[in-house]
């Protein structure tokens, strides 16, 4: 933090900052808070990335740059291979009933 000396034979200074004139004083005592703010940057690109983590076309704060849709196209290929995997499933179960079923009337 910087302070701007108005009128140093009358101890007045300015606080850009806040654009306030005080008496300057040799009791008190500042503290730069840029390692605050800094820190405090980081955690909201942290709080931002785990927002963005929520949605697939966002991209996220350690990934390669044109990886965006990434986990969008993994949703679609992996629902893909579920669903043929249940539909075959599904296919060869009625199949199997059919088959019971015309045995089974062709017998009695």
């Amino acid at each position: 933090m910087s302070m701007i000396r108005i009128a140093p034979e009358l101890n007045l200074v300015l606080d850009p900052d806040t654009a306030t004139v005080a008496e300057e004083r040799s009791d008190s005592i500042e503290y730069s808070m840029e390692p605050v703010f800094e820190r405090m940057d980081k955690l909201d690109e942290v709080a931002d990335d785990l927002v963005n983590s929520l949605s697939p076309s966002k991209p996220l704060l350690n990934s390669w740059p044109g990886r965006e849709n990434t986990s969008y196209l993994a949703g679609i290929y992996a629902n893909a291979f579920y669903g043929v995997v249940i539909g075959l499933a599904f296919s060869g179960l009625v199949a199997l009933i059919v088959t019971i079923k015309r045995l089974i009337d062709g017998v009695v």
